[in-house]
C-alpha cells in the first residue's frame, strides 16, 4: 500500500517503549508478539488506554487497528503473576 506521495505506507506502534513498524493497518496480538525479539509467551500484552480509558488485555486472537488517534498505539508486557511465592 502506498500513500499519496508514492511511498510505502507504514504504521508504527510501541511495545515497552520500543518502536515497531508494519505495512499492515491491523495486527493480531499473536502478530505483535511475533515481532518482539525473544518474547516470553508467559507474558501478557496490554494496550494502553487513551486518557481515562482503561488498558486492554490483548489476546493472541485480538485484532488491533494501528490507525493513529492521538499518536501511535502503545503496548506493554506484563510477566505472569506469582502471588504468594517467595
Amino acid at each position: 500500500m502506498t500513500n499519496e506521495h508514492g511511498h510505502e505506507k507504514t504504521n508504527s506502534f510501541f511495545v515497552d517503549n520500543k518502536k515497531y513498524e508494519t505495512a499492515k493497518d491491523t495486527l493480531t496480538g499473536a502478530e505483535i508478539k511475533a515481532m518482539i525479539p525473544g518474547f516470553d509467551p508467559n507474558y501478557s500484552l496490554f494496550l494502553e488506554g487513551a486518557g481515562n480509558d482503561p488498558d486492554t488485555l490483548i489476546q493472541d486472537s485480538t485484532s488491533v487497528s494501528l490507525e493513529k488517534e492521538k499518536g501511535p498505539k502503545r503496548f506493554y508486557t506484563v510477566p505472569p503473576a506469582n502471588f504468594g511465592s517467595a
